[in-house]
């Protein structure tokens, strides 16, 4: 480290790129020293390459003060020259599962805020101790080489880029470049209760400056370990794109034989509309020799008169609940509402598929897993058959979009 942060900072973004002229940035903060210093650091590199940053504050609610600090660091940043949102959750109670709940919660709002702006890159202020932790509590609950690969600086999916610029950077450089520019942050105390298990991890690896050695060593087997995931998602890629035909209906074509089991277990992660990947044991042994069953909501059949191979399909039972079918709503993880239809909900097609077989040479266990839109208990329209109830007049328009890609970009290591 001899270089300034800075420095070091703009060649993280130079990584993480190809960027566009004049690029346009948000940044999540949460008043911490970490995503302030996030924020200026990002906020100079736009604005060096004559693109500017939208600092995202999230308060969750949780405590009486986090209204004030919010407002606190949205004047500590308009000071310094950046534009600020304050995002607030709503009805975020304590209670089991409270950091997922908060961490699900907050995204949400940052990818909306992104969207409305229209601005396609979300940096996260994840730093070096962030990413020893990581690997450490997946090292615990026994992840493969894959998870100890830790947080990828880039995350692909929907909504915008997820940039993580400090993964290397210990959490005391950047307190010690935020007190070198004079600008003060925000404490706060639950990132110190034992109630969480990061912060159990963190407490008894003893090293809050995350400059340590066995902070160090973490994040270079992280390293490691993240370029030999992103050479294997490039295998993974080619094997997919060989022997894969993913179907806009929602299910997937799979040529005959046996099928390396991560590809395997991405095919099921996405007809499945999971954002996680399956239990690897099960995927494994079905890998070896593929025949007909039902794992992790994913129902394994022969092709049949769809050809040679397999169709690995929604299993019926696994399906959402119909939801209202307003535009942008994701109905059963699997399916973007891409029309507004007032009054309409989106679910199952379920045993409204049987008058419609001659519509579609599908067999009928996929057509009954089929996204349909109904007016009450009556079928107004199954958009993947093009078929529209004359006395609804609908025109709705539903793709499929899972949170994660069969396969997207591999891996970013740090």
């Amino acid at each position: 480290m001899d270089q300034p942060l800075p420095i070091r900072f703009a060649a993280a973004m130079a990584r993480l790129g190809p960027w566009e002229t004049a690029p346009l940035l948000t940044a999540g903060v949460s008043g911490g020293a970490d995503s302030t210093a996030l924020a200026i650091l990002g906020n100079d590199w736009a604005r060096a390459q004559g693109g500017q940053l939208l600092a995202l504050i999230v308060d969750h609610g949780l405590r009486a003060e986090s209204a004030a600090e919010a407002r606190l660091t949205h004047d500590r940043l308009a000071a310094l020259g950046i534009g600020a949102r304050i995002l607030t959750v709503d009805g975020l109670a304590r209670g089991p599962a409270l950091a997922e709940r908060a961490r699900i919660a907050r995204y949400g709002l940052l990818r909306t805020a992104c969207e409305q702006a229209g601005i396609p890159h979300l940096l996260l202020g994840h730093h070096a101790l962030d990413q020893a932790e990581t690997v450490m509590m997946r090292a615990l609950g026994g992840s493969g080489s894959r998870g100890l690969a830790g947080m990828p600086a880039i995350t692909e999916g929907a909504g915008p880029r997820l940039l993580r610029p400090l993964l290397a950077e210990p959490p005391a450089v950047l307190r010690a470049f935020l007190m070198d520019r004079g600008v003060a942050w925000v404490e706060d105390p639950s990132n110190a209760s034992p109630a969480a298990r990061r912060s159990r991890l963190r407490l008894r690896q003893g090293d809050p400056e995350g400059d340590g050695p066995g902070t160090i060593a973490l994040v270079a087997a992280a390293s490691d370990a993240g370029h030999r995931r992103a050479v294997q998602d490039l295998r993974i890629a080619d094997i997919l794109a060989e022997r894969v035909t993913i179907r806009p209906e929602g299910f997937v074509l799979l040529t005959p034989g046996m099928i390396d089991p991560d590809a395997l277990s991405a095919i099921i992660r996405t007809i499945g509309g999971a954002a996680y990947p399956p239990s690897p044991g099960p995927v494994a042994a079905l890998a070896r020799s593929l025949r007909p069953m039902t794992l992790a909501g994913v129902r394994v059949m022969a092709a049949g008169r769809l050809g040679p191979g397999w169709l690995l399909i929604r299993e019926e039972r696994s399906i959402a609940p119909a939801i209202p079918a307003e535009r942008g709503a994701i109905w059963d993880g699997r399916f973007r509402v891409l029309d507004d239809a007032p009054g309409c909900s989106i679910g199952a097609l379920a045993g409204d598929a049987a008058p419609l077989r001659r519509h579609s040479a599908l067999p009928s266990a996929v057509l009954r897993t089929l996204p349909a839109l109904r007016y009450g208990n009556v079928l107004a329209a199954v958009p993947h058959l093009l078929y529209r109830a004359p006395a609804f007049g609908l025109e709705p328009r539903v793709v499929l979009h899972p949170p994660v890609p069969l396969a997207g970009a591999p891996f970013a290591p740090i």
